[in-house]
């Protein structure tokens, strides 16, 4: 799995023209999924994610988890996460998990971090979707499940 983590002072998703998704303060989450990945994908980002400390404390320093600044998660679907541009002009997406299993994991994701007490809200599952994001610093992380990258 692979996500892209935006801290943002608020953030939503529309499709078409609705909003389906709407947080304050917290992490929007751009969130890809692999061939070959599985529960254990999961709980690897779901941990780092909620835990990671990029939230800054009185002093500025970011010290503060998620969790401990009471944040909230919008979680969008982005298979486009796995393009491979490193041959050629067009993306290649072989890499990305398709259809039903990517929808199932994507899911169990989801129902991981609200398992942990935090609001989240979500877009659609592919659908075509407008993403508003207030990033805060800005303050973007890139993360990986395979950790051999």
């Amino acid at each position: 799995m692979r996500a892209v983590i935006q801290r943002v002072k608020e953030s939503k998703v529309l499709v078409g023209g609705e909003v389906k998704g709407s947080i304050g303060q917290g992490l929007n989450v751009l969130l890809g999924v692999a061939k070959g990945d599985s529960e254990e994908d999961i709980k690897y980002l779901k941990d780092k994610i909620i835990n990671l400390r990029i939230f800054e404390d009185n002093e500025g320093k970011m010290n503060l988890s998620l969790k401990d600044v009471k944040g909230e998660l919008l979680i969008i679907s982005q298979f486009t996460l796995y393009g491979d541009c490193r041959k050629g002009r067009r993306p290649n997406f072989m890499n990305a998990l398709g259809g039903e299993e990517a929808k199932k994991l994507y899911e169990i994701f989801i129902e991981s971090c609200k398992s942990e007490g935090i609001k989240v809200e979500t877009g659609v599952f592919g659908a075509e979707m407008d993403v508003f994001i207030l990033n805060d610093g800005p303050v973007t992380v890139i993360l990986e499940s395979d950790k051999s990258f």
